[in-house]
């Protein structure tokens, strides 16, 4: 099954389910409104789910107000407040995209040789010019691509450092036993907290073995750090996921005589799908939203997506509107996959995360 496939099934899920929702709300109402009419329930119990569904409204709205806000100064083109000298706006009067135009940049697929062996002839393709930043008033366009090109080379290289030992980590420690496997498992938690309580200490004491072993500027070396933080937490929580697998799948799988590497293989890991998708999006955020020691570590050309964000920063002025579109289109990939691995990963987590 493709991307393309899976995210069609999502949106048609998820449009399935809201007339299936509103209709159980309706019924669910009149249920409740019948009970209050025949003094089964009091008024307090009638209004209990209302009142509960607009509380829940009312921080949903509030926790999404920056992104409203932030989206709102992005299509302004100017960075305009909400608020100004002509009263309160809720959408900018004059909206352009020219800000993530400037963003995205020019997108050009190439032209291409192709070669056809045997006939000693080639085709050449014309270059497409899907959008030309030039076109919206935009002369020089961000270095986003740049930016989101490093990030990636670094929060690759993380999630597979970090799963070649967080999988096998988990595994051991919640299946096997072995000397000091309970000590190992306090070793785990106590390191978690390791990083946040040493601080700023931990951070030069990094830099100073960089510069020493000289692997600064090196993305293979911060994701090799990242890979490294990333693994005691999140070992722990795909630890507790797969105690809630039952023994009896695996001890069916041995009687049938699969090896150890198959029993993992095909039952244990097909099992921990919830959790190995919440593992992955931890570990992925780690390489791709980390500041301070990129920031610390890393020369301009090797800048990531939250030291790009910051570089637009200049020292007397804020370009608000560039600002926002680079924001908001950093986080993009971010939302999009939480959107699509939701079920997952609240799985993962309601499983991984309340375990001990």
């Amino acid at each position: 099954m493709t991307l393309l496939d899976a995210i069609g099934r999502k949106l048609k899920s998820d449009l399935r389910s809201i007339p299936m929702a509103v209709v159980g709300w309706v019924r669910n109402s009149r249920y409740k409104l019948d009970l209050y009419r025949r003094g089964k329930i009091g008024l307090f119990e009638l209004l209990a789910p209302v009142g509960a569904s607009v509380f829940g409204l009312v921080l949903v709205a509030a926790l999404l107000f920056p992104i409203y806000w932030i989206a709102m100064a992005a299509l302004s083109g100017t960075g305009a407040s909400l608020y100004s000298a002509e009263g309160f706006r809720l959408f900018p009067e004059d909206p352009t995209l020219q800000a993530f135009v400037w963003v995205i940049g020019d997108v050009v697929i190439p032209s291409l040789r192709i070669s056809i062996p045997f006939a000693g002839v080639s085709l050449v393709t014309s270059e497409i010019v899907l959008l030309d930043a030039a076109a919206h008033g935009v002369d020089s366009p961000s270095d986003f691509p740049r930016y989101a090109w490093n990030s990636l080379t670094v929060a690759i290289p993380t999630v597979i450092m970090a799963m070649a030992v967080i999988v096998p980590g988990a595994y051991a420690l919640s299946r096997r036993e072995f000397l000091m496997r309970k000590k190992v498992l306090y070793g785990y938690i106590l390191f978690t907290q390791v990083g946040g309580g040493l601080g700023i200490a931990m951070l030069v004491a990094l830099y100073a073995i960089f510069v020493s072993i000289g692997v600064t500027n090196s993305k293979l070396a911060l994701a090799t750090y990242y890979a490294a933080m990333a693994v005691p937490f999140n070992t722990w929580l795909l630890k507790t996921f797969m105690d809630s697998i039952p023994p009896s799948y695996e001890e069916a799988a041995a009687v049938d005589g699969a090896p150890p590497w198959r029993i993992v293989w095909e039952v244990i890991l097909p099992l921990s799908k919830a959790g190995l998708a919440a593992v992955f999006i931890f570990v992925f955020l780690a390489g791709w939203m980390e500041f301070i020691v990129a920031q610390t570590v890393l020369r301009p050309e090797n800048y990531t997506l939250p030291v790009g964000l910051f570089a637009l920063i200049d020292e007397y002025s804020v370009p608000w509107a560039r600002f926002s579109a680079f924001a908001l289109s950093f986080a993009a990939p971010i939302m999009f996959i939480y959107l699509f691995a939701q079920r997952y990963i609240e799985s993962g987590l309601s499983f991984g995360g309340m375990e001990g």
